[in-house]
């Protein structure tokens, strides 16, 4: 279960580790969770770490109480120029991400809601949450490792495919946190055949916040048995401000997909039947920069299939340890600009096209989040790689698996 502090606050010096102090639990009645504003805050100022992330401060606070009476917690990463990042234990998720505008006014660029409640009663898009144990579509939930095969469960398509690590996916598991020097530090134990994956899987991710408002996401896991594991972020992003819930309010955003020169093609189910295209000449090239409004609307089948963008772009120059920049997205209505990089062989461009269901609850600000509201840049592996394609997503026994994604966060791009 999480860790759960004491109203104080704490400066820790060069020479002393950053030990969280566990407390015992207390139960909160339901009512309260929304007024309760107990937390433990650690300023971190050592000699020893990056000045990147000198001074960072680093808060937590019940983020409520789940059905089996675990308590979500909530932290918040806050760097030395007021820029802030909120994370959940529930999903190792990512619910806030406050960066200054062109104004110097502090904007809330990520969707999400204010408890933990309507993460774990209404799961819808799987917002901000840390996907696996396999991102995106596997077809008919099946695949075959070390020539036997596993049947895995089909909540898409009608029952027709396995997508984000299904129902018991990791974005609905309550992790493990740490207080690291610079972040947090979540972690899973997966057991053998949980969601249907072979193997018991030590899963981590962990966020850094630093001081020029970049924050790195580090996946990590070790297994016991060869298995196959794909984990990425599934945050909505409004550049506009989160507030900006209408639909269609992700038109004005500039994207830049500067080294994707191909795309994989999708069947009827959005999942790819194999085929890298080139994005000469159709919607999806963004090696220069373009509006969304302005190829959105193409008459394409491929955005047919996915009512929108919803398409996995294939990273030049992919070798699986450098980092490649593959997205630059800006709104001209804020000054803030996102790059985006990673050393995962590609990457879901999303417009949200599915968000605004009647089960969806009202979001921070309290307006439902309608369709193509938001943008997702989600770094992976291709969609039912296991199946299809060549890099498949195969974390072999005792082996290590590290990935990264970067979300950057600036004003000072034209």
């Amino acid at each position: 279960m999480p860790i759960d502090f004491n109203t104080h606050f704490i400066s820790f010096s060069s020479n002393k580790p950053i030990k969280p102090v566990i407390a015992r639990q207390m139960a909160v009645p339901a009512s309260e969770l929304q007024q309760d504003t107990f937390e433990k805050q650690v300023e971190v100022k050592s000699a020893e770490i990056n000045p990147e992330f000198d001074g960072m401060k680093i808060a937590q606070k019940s983020f409520g109480k789940l059905k089996n009476g675990e308590e979500a917690t909530l932290y918040t990463i806050t760097n030395k120029n007021g820029a802030s990042v909120d994370l959940s234990t529930f999903g190792a998720s990512i619910i806030s991400i406050k960066i200054p505008d062109k104004a110097g006014k502090l904007v809330d660029v990520t969707q999400g809601y204010d408890s933990v409640t309507p993460y774990e009663n209404s799961p819808v898009g799987h917002a901000g949450g840390t996907i696996g144990p396999c991102a995106n579509k596997i077809n008919n939930g099946t695949f075959t490792l070390n020539d036997k095969e596993y049947q895995l469960e089909c909540n898409k398509d009608g029952g027709k495919t396995h997508s984000h690590g299904g129902s018991e996916g990791f974005d609905v598991k309550n992790w493990n946190a740490e207080i690291i020097k610079d972040g947090i530090k979540f972690t899973y134990n997966k057991k053998d055949m949980e969601s249907g994956y072979p193997a018991n899987v030590q899963a981590a991710v962990t966020y850094k916040f630093d001081n020029d408002n970049q924050l790195h996401i580090i996946y990590e896991a070790q297994s016991d048995a060869d298995t196959i594991l794909n984990m990425t972020n599934h945050s909505y992003f409004n550049l506009d401000g989160a507030e900006n819930a209408q639909e269609n309010s992700v038109y004005e955003h500039i994207v830049e997909l500067p080294n994707s020169s191909t795309f994989t093609v999708n069947n009827e189910l959005a999942v790819p039947t194999g085929e890298i295209a080139s994005v000469e000449g159709t919607p999806f090239d963004f090696r220069g920069a373009k509006k969304i409004k302005d190829v959105i609307e193409t008459e394409n089948e491929q955005i047919k299939i996915g009512s929108g963008f919803d398409q996995n772009f294939c990273i030049d120059g992919y070798d699986g340890e450098k980092m490649i920049d593959i997205a630059k997205v800006t709104s001209d209505k804020t000054g803030i600009t996102m790059h985006v990089s990673t050393n995962m062989p590609g990457f879901q461009f999303y417009t949200a096209n599915h968000l605004g269901k009647d089960a969806q609850p009202a979001g921070k600000d309290g307006k439902k989040y309608e369709k193509r509201s938001a943008f997702c840049i989600e770094p992976q592996f291709f969609p039912d790689a296991i199946n299809t394609f060549d890099e498949k997503p195969i974390l072999k026994k005792n082996a290590t698996y590290r990935r990264e994604i970067i979300y950057a966060f600036s004003t000072d791009d034209k």
